[in-house]
């Protein structure tokens, strides 16, 4: 059975995940740096790290082939998928085999651009077409890593 991570502390879609969890019977584990509300649900779990890095580091380990990650951090996606897992972006993104290595790149170049002050803000904010584009590739994952990966 696949397990859905999500790299809590700044996630914006945690109730549409948790819905779309429920609903197919999929185990979710929260981890964050610090404790947050979670539904009562024994298919949800939350796990607390401390440090810099200690949440990326914990779920890059946790994670085995047919489980997902939903983060927006790219170096943590690589890392999931590295292992076999799938990544999804909060806006609805797919973190793949196939994609991964481009969103790795456009990452470090845009960081550079960033560094050397061509490149200013950060990203858009979320809009209710990237909670609808999430919901639909969380749905359609979920469907898919339970038909490779049943219990």
């Amino acid at each position: 059975m696949p397990t859905i991570y999500i790299d809590a502390d700044a996630c914006p879609v945690k109730p549409e995940t948790y819905r779309v969890a429920v609903r197919h019977g999929v185990p979710v584990v929260v981890v964050a740096n610090n404790p947050m509300q979670i539904p009562d649900n024994p298919l949800i779990s939350m796990t607390v790290v401390t440090g810099f890095g200690a949440a990326d580091d914990w779920i890059a380990g946790q994670c085995k082939p047919g489980d997902l990650c939903i983060t927006a951090d790219i170096p943590l996606a690589a890392r999931v998928v590295a292992a076999g897992g799938i990544a999804l972006h909060p806006k609805g993104r797919v973190l793949d085999d196939n994609t991964v290595g481009e969103a790795l790149g456009i990452r470090d170049l845009m960081e550079g651009l960033r560094e050397a002050g061509t490149a200013t803000g950060g990203p858009s904010g979320m809009t209710p077409k990237d909670r609808s584009r999430f919901l639909s590739e969380l749905d359609r994952l979920v469907v898919l890593v339970k038909r490779k990966y049943p219990s």
